[in-house]
């Protein structure tokens, strides 16, 4: 017996198959691989935390709690590039910070990037060009938080970050 399958079920194979592999694309392979979760479903799912992952060229993520006392970052930014170095702080966290250089002023900002967001949105606290700085800030939302420098010499700048406070280290991101 032979079983020959119409257009008409073709097409609707074809068209079920698009559907499901659009969804599967929104919902597991964008979170995953790019860090788009148009849905939010990849961050709960930790999805996005795959792609944040694979983003760390230089440093492993570090699961590194904040605390009472300074935690000492030691990074270096490559001489004509700039690099990330960021925190997971949750809403209204705060910390509490000192940064200096070995003496070479570099373009920094220091800004936020709220948990979930697609958009590429972020909020800057401070942009200037220095080679030390001192504060602290509270967080306006959840999210990553922390430092761009920019070094424009010709000669790798090394930076020295003291840090305390409620967070968890991402860590270097180039």
């Amino acid at each position: 017996m032979q079983h020959t399958v119409s257009t008409k079920t073709l097409v609707k194979a074809s068209i079920s198959a698009v559907v499901v592999a659009a969804i599967a694309l929104v919902t597991f392979i964008l979170p995953a691989e790019y860090n788009i979760d148009p849905t939010g479903l990849g961050g709960k799912l930790g999805l996005t935390a795959l792609a944040q992952a694979a983003e760390m060229e230089a440093a492993p993520v570090e699961k590194t709690k904040g605390s009472d006392e300074f935690q000492t970052i030691e990074v270096t930014v490559p001489a004509g590039r700039g690099i990330e170095y960021k925190f997971y702080m949750k809403q209204h966290d705060k910390m509490t910070y000192e940064w200096l250089t070995d003496g070479e002023p570099l373009y920094f900002d220091l800004h936020g990037e709220p948990e979930g967001d697609t958009t590429g949105y972020f909020e800057s606290y401070a942009i200037a060009t220095s080679n030390e700085m001192k504060g602290s800030y509270t967080t306006p939302f959840a999210g990553s938080h922390g430092w761009y420098w920019k070094n424009k010499s010709d000669k790798p700048v090394s930076v020295q970050l003291l840090v305390k406070g409620q967070y968890e280290v991402i860590g270097l991101k180039q």
